[in-house]
């Protein structure tokens, strides 16, 4: 059933959690430059990344007061992200089977029941909604998990796509915070993931949607390495993988799929799924 907090920011804070790891990756080509040559394969030992940011400046926007490249698509898709357990972000995804809220695997384990938090923002534009859900597939790899909401909100879930554009853009809750936005470029994509630079993230953006220029979701945020001096890049898993992994999403949930879509079948990554 949803809730309505009395004191909405304390049972936030309460529920923070106080780290995340992020696994170090460079990019693997592309448009980047790099001070050392890409690389498209892990680190043989990863290393812990908590960087404040990805470039020169730090660049998140509150949701409600952002102006920006994005801001023609960002409002029809802001509602649609949500705070997870204080800890993580997650977007609410449209769906044959129905609306789920996707997010990173590493968040959360399978069969879980965490709190979803939507509209969580400053000068907010709708009431702060508490729901619950279950945990109905969970993967490491790739790194994505989807939860069944008890209670669906009167929001419009946002659209999967393979089409990657020049500019990007995650709206998330940096360390549990209230809902910003950061832009940045599109990298390159190999090895089942892909790649951007000068995008800021934080502990408690992983599993946030990373949303292409129509405002459609490319892919979820998984991993920070990106520096303030522009080296590294950040990285995450691609919807398309993503549904090749699932069982619950279909390849008709994804708007204008690339050539290069696989069938779902035996040499797809297999999540785990409830029983």
């Amino acid at each position: 059933m949803a809730r309505h907090p009395t004191d909405f920011r304390v049972t936030l804070w309460g529920s923070l959690l106080a780290g995340t790891v992020f696994l170090g990756l460079t990019a693997c080509g592309g448009r980047s430059e790099p001070t050392e040559p890409a690389v498209c394969e892990p680190p043989a030992s990863p290393e812990v990344r908590a960087f404040a940011q990805c470039g020169p400046t730090l660049d998140f926007a509150p949701i409600n007061s952002y102006v920006g490249e994005f801001s023609d698509v960002i409002q029809d898709r802001e509602d649609a992200v949500v705070l997870i357990d204080g800890r993580c972000t997650g977007t609410l995804i449209q769906a044959s089977a129905g609306p789920v809220v996707l997010t990173a695997g590493h968040c959360v384990n399978l069969g879980d029941i965490p709190l979803i938090v939507f509209n969580f923002e400053d000068d907010a534009d709708g009431d702060p909604l508490i729901t619950e859900g279950t945990v109905i597939e969970q993967s490491m790899e790739p790194d994505y998990a989807l939860i069944q909401l008890d209670v669906l909100p009167d929001v419009t879930p946002i659209r999967l796509t393979a089409q990657a554009t020049e500019q990007l853009a995650i709206i998330q809750h940096p360390r549990g915070r209230p809902k910003v936005i950061a832009e940045g470029r599109y990298l390159d994509a190999c090895n089942n993931r892909f790649f951007y630079g000068d995008l800021d993230t934080l502990v408690g953006s992983s599993g946030a949607g990373v949303l292409n220029r129509q405002g459609h979701l490319l892919g979820v945020h998984t991993d920070g390495d990106c520096e303030v001096n522009g080296r590294g890049s950040n990285r995450g898993a691609p919807a398309e993988v993503i549904v090749e992994a699932s069982a619950y999403l279909q390849i008709e949930d994804i708007t204008e799929p690339s050539t290069a879509t696989r069938t779902k079948g035996a040499d797809a990554p297999s999540a785990r799924l409830a029983p």
